[in-house]
């Protein structure tokens, strides 16, 4: 019986180092696996502040005088930013015009939104329009064939366009020259009645609509 007991004590006592050993690995796995690392070097950048935002395209345009402005807002707000401008007369608005004379009206477009216009077009009306001026009229039926206009870019001293209302009408849209936020470019208007123009043209009027369009 003594010799059974002496036997399982030195049994016990060659397995408790094992067990020792088997319980600090567990131990350290365990630390392992819950802090994923013992030790290391760790570098981090936080970008805290990532933002963007939208632009805006608004246009103003001014007699030579700056007495009058219209805005494209002023149509509404900038989400509609279109307006329609009966103030100021491209074509000079003259009622008492000669044979010979020459009308020339100056005028500003600016850029005041905070993008460039890459696109920046002049689009006339599809067709003049004659009409009576008064209650004396001649009977010609061609003003808008007989009037001439010649569109000027002032800041750049390039033509935009020269020839008749009617073929103004006719040509479409007109390419200009693109325009930084910010950028003002001028523009004339020069009408001209011939000199050849008889009693027949006396007492009419000529309009065709105008239209400066922005596109970023």
């Amino acid at each position: 019986m003594s010799s059974n007991l002496h036997a399982a004590k030195a049994k016990r006592l060659r397995f408790a180092p094992l067990a020792i050993a088997t319980g600090v690995l567990g131990a350290v796995l365990l630390s392992v696996s819950m802090s994923g690392t013992l030790s290391g070097f760790v570098a981090s950048i936080q970008n805290s502040t990532n933002t963007t935002a939208t632009g805006a395209l608004t246009m103003q345009e001014q007699n030579s005088g700056a007495t009058v402005t219209c805005s494209s807002t002023d149509g509404g707000t900038v989400s509609t930013n279109t307006a329609t401008c009966a103030t100021i007369n491209k074509f000079g608005g003259s009622t008492t015009m000669i044979p010979g004379q020459t009308v020339t009206t100056p005028i500003t477009i600016k850029n005041t939104g905070t993008v460039t216009a890459n696109t920046f077009t002049l689009t006339p009306g599809s067709s003049c329009t004659q009409s009576n001026n008064g209650s004396l009229n001649g009977t010609a039926t061609d003003l808008c064939s007989k009037l001439t206009v010649v569109v000027t870019n002032t800041t750049t001293s390039a033509t935009v366009f020269s020839g008749t209302l009617t073929a103004l009408a006719a040509g479409g849209a007109i390419a200009l020259p693109t325009q930084a936020a910010g950028a003002t470019t001028g523009f004339s208007f020069a009408v001209t009645l011939p000199s050849t123009a008889g009693n027949t043209y006396q007492g009419l009027a000529a309009s065709l609509p105008l239209t400066w369009t922005y596109s970023s």
